[in-house]
């Protein structure tokens, strides 16, 4: 199973990935993971996105798309995966569709976990993160909400959306039953 996961900070993609990724059989390949990775193994990629981050800048949609594109290459990725922070624009929506169509894939579906913001900023407090601040969690908030629109609607054909409100087993529950239509 090909899986894009969607929703703000703090909806528990994370938490429900893991999950996922264990009941489905499939890798969860979350896009900071892979910076982490690439940039702790020194690779030429990781060393290039280095590069931006200590600059204070975005890494350029070009050198995320080719490390997913390398993770995805990867023998557990073959029979699926599901796809954690990317893509986040249209562009980058369309750069993974060639990916899988080089491989002969396509996605199986978007899941969308959907969840009232004044409970993202307050999950998000109750973490205790020095940088999870009210304020700061509407800025990425909003962040979200205006990068993310448009995807929704790029994707409309194959969003999945999940009520993201609940426990962590009821929200899985919840995934599993909607997969499995």
């Amino acid at each position: 199973m090909r899986l894009v996961l969607l929703g703000p900070p703090g909806a528990g993609k994370g938490t429900q990935a893991a999950i996922l990724s264990e009941k489905l059989g499939v890798p969860h390949i979350s896009t900071g993971d892979l910076f982490r990775a690439n940039i702790g193994e020194g690779t030429p990629l990781g060393l290039e996105a280095k590069s931006y981050i200590d600059a204070g800048k975005l890494v350029p949609t070009d050198v995320t798309a080719r490390m997913v594109e390398s993770r995805l290459a990867e023998a557990d990725a073959r029979e699926g995966f599901l796809l954690d922070g990317f893509p986040r624009t249209v562009e980058q929506a369309e750069l993974l569709a060639g990916m899988l169509e080089k491989s002969g894939h396509e996605l199986d579906g978007v899941v969308q976990f959907k969840v009232a913001e004044d409970v993202v900023v307050e999950r998000m407090l109750a973490r205790g993160r020095a940088d999870d601040n009210e304020e700061t969690i509407r800025t990425r908030l909003g962040v979200y909400r205006d990068e993310t629109a448009p995807l929704i609607d790029h994707y409309a054909d194959v969003i999945i959306p999940i009520e993201a409100e609940g426990s962590v087993e009821e929200i899985n529950a919840r995934t599993m039953a909607a997969l499995e239509k």
